[in-house]
């Protein structure tokens, strides 16, 4: 390989590494039937002027498994609160009782959960997009330096090769979390 061109392939598998961990939490935020701190990780309340996330405003808590909790601190936020779960598209129904919301999860229905799984396969879908990006990304640095005459052709080759290794890997795993998370999506 030519001594003037070093692709920085940390960077793209930092990237694409990134994207992975995107979708673990989306995938957490997917209720399966049980409670889950979580599962209102992507909920963000109105508070304060700024957009902020659920654990920030209140204490979330599963008191029991088909129960989850959140104390909220500011008794001004509470309707705020109670606003931003029930436009989350979480489907649960918040109850208020003082400062504390209760989110009772319901059993999930046959057809709740293919609709879950269908959302589950559009954010892998989403991260494979990104994890795409990432390589586009790294193929046009490699082409760039092929045009500067930084590369030659056979180590354009080998580098394209490697960062679509890369890519493979990650949309590997994406597709084995997806996967798992519609088997357990499925799970009665």
């Amino acid at each position: 390989m030519s001594d003037d061109f070093m692709l920085d392939t940390d960077d793209l598998e930092r990237r694409m590494d990134g994207a992975m961990a995107n979708l673990k939490t989306e995938f957490a935020s997917l209720r399966t039937g049980r409670a889950s701190a979580s599962m209102l990780e992507p909920v963000m309340v109105d508070a304060y002027g700024s957009m902020t996330p659920i654990n920030q405003v209140g204490t979330v808590n599963v008191p029991e498994p088909r129960m989850v909790t959140v104390n909220v601190w500011d008794k001004g936020l509470v309707g705020k609160v109670e606003k931003a779960i029930r436009e989350s598209g979480l489907g649960i129904n918040p109850q208020l009782n003082g400062t504390i919301i209760m989110l009772p999860i319901p059993e999930l229905n046959e057809e709740r959960r293919r609709e879950l799984t269908k959302v589950a396969g559009s954010y892998a879908e989403n991260a494979r997009v990104s994890i795409r990006n990432v390589r586009r990304d790294g193929m046009d640095q490699i082409k760039k330096a092929k045009s500067d005459g930084d590369l030659s052709e056979d180590d354009q080759k080998i580098w394209e090769d490697e960062v679509q290794e890369m890519t493979d890997k990650a949309i590997k795993s994406v597709d084995a979390a997806l996967e798992t998370k519609q088997t357990e999506i499925m799970q009665v």
